[in-house]
C-alpha cells in the first residue's frame, strides 16, 4: 500500500450519469458507517450483512462482482445453505433503494454505477495525493491543511459494524492508512514548528501503537525541540525496554541514531532535516516603516551607511544625533536606508521602536518575543527568560539575510540581545545617545541639515510656487526651526494646510518667539522649541487638546478615551486628533487609536503645566479618564457577572463609560484597552485619587485571570497599594492587598498572597468595607486550602458564605460555597462536597451566569470525580472548559484540563490522560506558576508510566519533585514516593 495516496482500494469515474433526484445528489460512505445518502437525508441501508454487499460493491474498483465472489466476500470458507439466494434478496433491496442506474445486474453478478466523487474514500485519496504535490514543492502549510481535511472524512472505524472476511481485511488496511497520514501530518507539525502541540496527540498514539517505533520516533523530535531532552531521551529508553520484553529486538537503527543525536545535543535536530529555518516555509517580515516621499538631503550619510549594509557581514551601525538632540531625523534617515537595502536582505526586515527617550523603555525580552513570531516561531515555542530568547533569535537568523531596524534605544545594553550576531545579517540602530560602549559598531554623528538641505524639505512639503516667491522668508522660517527636520516638518506641514497664509506671516510668526535663542541650544530645550513651533500654530481648541492628552500615561489611548478626557463628544474630538496628526503632533497607532512620540508627549505635558488655566483642569481632565475606565469596567465586570455586587462597591463615576451589547463585545474592549488602562490606575495612584484607582482595579480583575498583562497587573496593584499605605487609606489599602492576594495566588505564589490577605483580613475591622469582608476571607480560605490548612479554610469559607449572604450578593455566595466544596473534598468529606458544589451551581442557574458558572461546574466536577461518578465529572469539566475558553481564562483551561486528566487516570484511561496533561502543561506554560506546573507534570508521570513509557515518568516526577521541594510544598511526598523503586515496580 503507498503510504500516502491510499489503500490498494481504487474507484475510478465509472461514467455515469450523475443520478439527481427531488432529494439531492447520491452519495456513499466507508470511512465509518457504510452509508448512503441523497443530499442531507441518510437513506436505509439495511442488515449488517446487507451493508456488507454494498461496501464490497462499492470498494471494487468499478468491476462487476460475480455473485461467488460476494458469497465470498460475506462468509468467506462458511457460508449459509442458501447464500446465493440471500445476496440476490439483499441486492434486490439495496436497488430499490438507491436505484436501477446505479446498482445494476450484468454477467451473473452486480456492480455499482457512481461518479468518483461520489464515495468518500475517493475525495479522501484525492486529498492525499494533492497533499504529497504540495509537500513535495514545499508548501508544507497547505499539505498539513489538506491532511487535516483528509482526516476530518473518517467518522470512527472504516467500514463500521460490517461482517465478513472482506471487511476485515480493507477494514485494517484503511486503518492502517489512517494511521500513516496522521503520521506524515504529525510530520508536517513539527517541520512547521508546532512540536509543544504535537506532544499530546503523539503520546496518546504511543499509548494506543506502543510498538509502532515511527510514532515513538516523533514524540521524541516533538520533546527535543519543546526542551524536554530528559524526557526526550526517556522515551528511547521506554521504547528499548518494550520492544526487548515484547518482542526480543532492538530498537531500529533511526530510533538508535535520534537518540545519539539527542544526546549530543545536535543543533540540526531543531529544524527540518532539509531547511535551515524552523518554519517549513521560511516567514519574510516586511516590518519597516513608509519612508517618507519628500526625503531631502543627507547624501553623504546614504551613501556611506547604504554601502556598510550591503557589505558587511553582521556590523552594526548606530546613528546617533549630536547631544542626543531629538528631532534630527535619526529615524527617517535609517528608514529611508534601510529601505534602499531591502534587496539585499531577501529573507525580510525587522524593526521595533524601543522607546529609549521615554520613562519606560521597551524590555529586551518582549521585543524578542515579537521578533521571534514575526519569523514565524509559534507562542509555545518561545522561551521565558532573555538569555533564551536571545539564543533562540540568533539560531533562528542563522543561514539568513534579515536586517534589523533598532530605533529609539535607550542604551547599549537595551539592544545587545537585539543583535543578529551572524554573518549576512545586519542591525541599524538609532538612539539619542552616542552608542561607544557599543563594540564594533560603526558611529555616525548625525547634525542638523544645511541651510540648503533645510531650504529643499520646506519646499517639497510647502510647494515650489510658493517658496521660490519669498525665497528669503523662506530662509527665514528653516533657520528659525534651527535646520531641525522634524520642525522644518513641522511648520511646513502647518503652512501647507493654511493656502490663505503667505511665507512671510509664518516667518513673521517664528520671529516673535521670545525663546528662539534657546531653541537653538542642545539638548532637550531644543527639542522643545522645536515642539513650540508647531504648538504655536494651533488653533485653540487643537492646542487644549495636544496640552491635555499628554497628560494621560499609556501605550496610546482610544477616540473614546480622549474624547472622555477632553470633555468631548466623540465626533468633536475625532477632528482636533485628526488635526493634531495632520501637524506631526500626534500619530494615528491604528484606526480610533492615537498616541504621542515619546518626545512629543514630554513637550506637551509641559505646555499643560505652563498653559492650561485654570491648573484644577489639568486634575480634572485625568479624573474624567479615570472615570471613563473604571465606569466602563465596571459594565463590562457587571456584563460577565450579573448579579455580582462588586459594582455596586464601587466609588461612584461622574463621566459615563462605553455600554456593551455583548460579553464578546466588552471583553474585546477591555483586552485591547489593557495597557492604557492599567496606566491610567498606576498613574491615578500615584495622584491621589486612589480609591477609584484600586477600583478599576476590581473592576478589570479578568486581566489578571486571564493571564494577559500579568505583570502590568501586578504592577499596578502594587502601585494602588502602596500609595494607599501611603496616603493611610486603609479601605484602599484591604481592597488593593485582597487584589494582590489574588494576583499572587494565580501566579502560584502562595506565600506572598497569604501576606497579602492576612493584612487585608487585619484591615476589614477598621474599614467596615462590606466588600472587604466577603472577599478577604474569601481569598484567604482559597489560599489556606491550597496550603493544606484545611481547618482553617473551612473556617474562613464559612465566614466569607456568611458575608456574602449578609451582602445579597448570589454570585459571590457561590463561588465561596465551591471554594469550601473543594475543601470539604480535601478533607474527606465527599457527599459534603457534591452537595456545596451542587448549591453553588444552582445558584448560579437562577442568575444565568456564563463565566462564574464554569467555576460552579468545575468545582462540582472535582467533587463527582472523587465520588466516583466519573462520566457526571466529565461532563461538567467539559462544560466549564469551554466557557472557560471562549471568556479567554486561560489559567482555568489549563486546570480544566488539568482536572480532566485526572478523571480519565481514575478510569484507567490513561492515554487520554496523558494527553489532557499535555494541552495544561501548553495552556500554563506562561500563566500559574511553578506550583501548578509541578502538579500537571505528577498526573501526566502517572500515565505515562501506566502506558509503558515509566523512564519519561521518571523525567517528569523528578521536575515535579524539584520544583515541589523548592516551594517547600506538602505534595512532594507523594511525587517522592512515586520515585521509590517499590512504587514504580509495583505501578508497573
Amino acid at each position: 500500500m503507498d503510504r500516502d495516496k491510499g489503500p490498494g482500494v481504487r474507484v475510478p469515474d465509472q461514467r455515469a450519469p450523475r443520478e439527481e433526484a427531488a432529494g439531492g445528489e447520491l452519495r456513499f460512505e466507508v470511512l465509518g458507517p457504510v452509508r448512503a445518502r441523497r443530499g442531507n437525508q441518510v437513506l436505509p441501508s439495511g442488515s449488517p450483512q446487507q451493508r456488507a454487499l454494498l461496501a464490497a460493491l462499492l470498494l471494487r474498483d468499478g468491476r462487476t462482482a460475480t455473485a461467488a465472489e460476494l458469497i465470498d466476500a460475506l462468509w468467506g470458507d462458511d457460508p449459509p445453505s442458501q447464500a446465493l439466494a440471500t445476496v440476490r434478496t439483499y441486492a434486490s433491496r439495496l436497488r430499490k433503494t438507491l436505484g436501477q442506474d446505479t446498482l445494476v445486474s450484468e454477467s451473473g453478478g452486480y456492480a455499482v454505477r457512481i461518479h468518483r466523487d461520489a464515495l468518500d474514500l475517493t475525495h479522501a485519496q484525492d486529498l492525499a495525493a494533492e497533499a504529497e504535490k504540495s509537500r513535495s514543492r514545499g508548501d508544507r502549510p497547505r499539505a498539513r491543511t489538506l491532511i487535516n481535511k483528509l482526516l476530518g472524512l473518517w467518522d470512527g472505524q472504516a467500514l463500521a459494524s460490517v461482517p465478513g472476511p472482506y471487511a476485515d481485511n480493507q477494514r485494517s488496511s484503511l486503518e492502517e492508512w489512517r494511521l500513516q497520514l496522521t503520521e506524515t501530518r504529525l510530520d508536517l507539525d513539527l517541520e512547521v514548528g508546532c512540536h509543544a502541540e504535537a506532544v499530546s496527540e503523539l503520546t496518546a498514539l504511543t499509548a494506543a501503537h506502543p510498538l509502532r517505533e515511527r510514532l515513538r520516533e516523533l514524540l521524541m523530535v516533538a520533546l527535543y525541540r519543546s526542551g524536554r531532552q530528559a524526557e526526550a531521551l526517556a522515551v528511547y529508553a521506554d521504547t528499548r525496554r518494550l520492544l526487548a520484553e515484547e518482542l526480543g529486538v532492538d530498537p531500529r537503527p533511526e530510533l538508535a541514531q535520534l537518540q545519539q543525536r539527542i544526546l549530543r545535543a545536535d543543533e540540526d535536530l531543531a529544524r527540518p532535516v532539509d531547511e535551515p529555518a524552523p518554519a517549513a516555509t521560511p516567514v519574510r517580515p516586511a516590518q519597516l516603516p513608509a519612508t517618507v516621499p519628500d526625503f531631502t538631503g543627507r547624501a553623504s550619510f546614504v551613501r556611506e551607511l547604504g554601502a556598510r549594509l550591503v557589505t558587511s557581514e553582521g556590523s552594526v551601525m548606530a546613528v546617533s544625533a549630536l547631544a542626543g538632540i531629538g528631532g534630527v531625523g535619526k529615524t527617517t534617515l535609517a528608514v529611508h536606508v534601510a529601505h534602499q537595502a531591502r534587496p539585499h536582505f531577501p529573507d525580510g526586515q525587522l524593526y521595533v521602536d524601543l522607546q529609549g527617550a521615554g520613562a519606560r523603555a521597551a524590555e529586551p525580552e518582549t521585543v524578542l518575543g515579537s521578533f521571534l513570531r514575526a519569523l514565524g516561531t509559534p507562542d509555545s515555542a518561545i522561551p521565558d527568560s532573555l538569555d533564551e530568547r536571545a539564543a533562540l533569535y540568533r539560531s533562528t537568523l542563522d543561514g539568513r539575510r534579515i536586517l534589523v531596524l533598532l530605533d529609539n534605544a535607550h542604551d547599549a545594553a537595551q539592544i545587545r540581545p537585539l543583535l543578529p550576531g551572524t554573518p549576512g545579517c545586519a542591525a541599524l540602530v538609532t538612539s539619542r545617545v552616542r552608542m561607544v560602549d557599543l563594540a564594533g559598531a560603526h558611529l555616525v554623528d548625525l547634525d542638523v541639515m544645511s541651510p540648503e538641505e533645510a531650504l529643499q524639505l520646506f519646499t517639497r512639503i510647502v510647494g515650489a510656487e510658493r517658496v521660490n516667491s519669498e525665497r528669503e522668508a523662506a530662509l527665514d522660517v528653516v533657520a528659525a526651526c534651527g535646520f531641525l527636520p522634524l520642525a522644518i516638518r513641522i511648520a511646513a506641514s502647518r503652512l501647507a494646510a493654511r493656502r490663505t497664509w503667505t511665507v512671510s506671516v509664518l516667518a513673521a510668526k517664528l520671529a516673535d518667539e521670545r525663546r528662539r535663542l534657546d531653541e537653538l541650544q542642545a539638548g532637550d530645550l531644543a527639542v522643545k522649541a522645536t515642539f513650540e513651533l508647531g504648538y504655536g500654530q494651533l488653533e485653540p481648541a487643537q492646542a487644549r487638546a495636544f496640552r491635555l492628552l499628554g497628560l494621560a500615561d499609556g501605550p496610546d489611548i482610544s477616540l473614546a478615551a480622549a474624547a472622555a478626557l477632553l470633555n468631548l463628544e466623540t465626533h468633536t474630538a475625532e477632528d482636533l486628533l485628526e488635526a493634531l496628526v495632520d501637524t506631526s503632533l500626534l500619530e494615528s497607532a491604528a484606526p480610533g487609536r492615537y498616541r504621542y512620540h515619546d518626545l512629543v508627549r514630554l513637550y506637551a505635558r509641559s505646555c499643560a503645566e505652563r498653559d492650561e488655566q485654570p491648573p484644577a483642569e489639568r486634575e480634572a481632565a485625568l479624573s474624567r479618564l479615570l472615570d471613563f475606565y473604571l465606569a466602563t469596567a465596571a459594565g463590562v465586570y457587571a456584563l460577565e457577572r450579573p448579579g455580582d455586587r462588586t459594582v455596586e462597591h464601587l466609588d461612584p463615576t461622574e463621566y459615563p463609560g462605553i455600554t456593551f451589547a455583548d460579553h464578546r463585545t466588552a471583553l474585546d474592549w477591555l483586552y485591547t484597552n489593557a495597557g492604557s488602562l492599567l496606566s491610567c490606575a498606576h498613574q491615578s495612584a500615584a495622584r491621589g485619587t486612589i480609591r477609584r484607582s484600586v477600583d478599576l482595579m476590581l473592576a478589570a480583575k479578568d486581566l489578571a485571570e486571564s493571564g494577559a498583562n500579568s505583570r502590568q497587573f501586578e504592577a499596578a496593584a502594587v502601585a494602588v497599594r502602596d500609595a494607599a499605605v501611603a496616603a493611610g487609606d486603609p479601605r484602599s489599602e484591604a481592597r488593593a492587598r485582597t487584589t494582590l492576594a489574588q494576583v499572587h495566588s494565580t501566579a502560584g505564589r502562595f506565600g506572598q498572597a497569604e501576606d497579602e490577605a492576612r493584612r487585608a483580613m487585619l484591615l476589614a475591622p477598621a474599614t467596615q468595607d462590606v466588600w472587604t469582608h466577603c472577599n478577604a476571607p474569601n481569598e484567604l480560605g482559597i489560599i489556606a486550602g491550597y496550603r493544606s490548612r484545611l481547618e482553617e479554610a473551612e473556617g474562613l469559607l464559612q465566614q466569607a458564605i456568611a458575608a456574602f449572604r449578609a451582602d445579597g450578593n448570589r454570585p459571590g455566595e457561590a463561588s465561596a460555597l465551591c471554594n469550601l466544596s473543594r475543601v470539604q473534598l480535601a478533607i474527606g468529606h465527599t457527599e459534603s462536597a457534591v452537595e456545596l458544589a451542587d448549591r453553588g451551581v444552582a445558584l448560579y442557574n437562577r442568575l444565568g451566569l456564563t463565566l462564574r458558572l464554569a467555576n460552579g461546574r468545575y468545582a462540582l466536577g472535582l467533587a463527582l470525580a472523587r465520588a466516583g461518578r466519573q462520566d457526571e465529572a466529565q461532563d461538567r469539566l467539559h462544560e466549564a472548559l469551554a466557557v472557560f475558553r471562549d471568556s479567554r481564562q486561560r489559567l482555568w483551561e489549563g486546570m480544566t484540563l488539568f482536572r480532566l486528566a485526572e478523571v480519565h487516570l481514575s478510569a484507567d484511561r490513561s492515554a487520554q490522560a496523558a494527553a489532557l496533561a499535555e494541552q495544561a502543561l501548553t495552556v500554563l506554560l506562561h500563566i500559574g506558576g511553578e506550583w501548578r506546573r509541578a502538579n500537571v507534570l505528577t498526573v501526566l508521570g502517572q500515565a505515562l508510566e501506566r502506558i509503558g513509557q515509566a523512564d519519561r515518568a521518571q523525567v517528569c516526577w523528578r521536575e515535579a519533585l524539584a520544583t515541589l521541594d523548592h516551594l517547600k510544598a506538602p505534595e512532594a511526598d507523594a511525587v517522592r514516593l512515586l520515585l521509590s523503586p517499590v512504587t514504580s515496580s509495583r505501578n508497573r
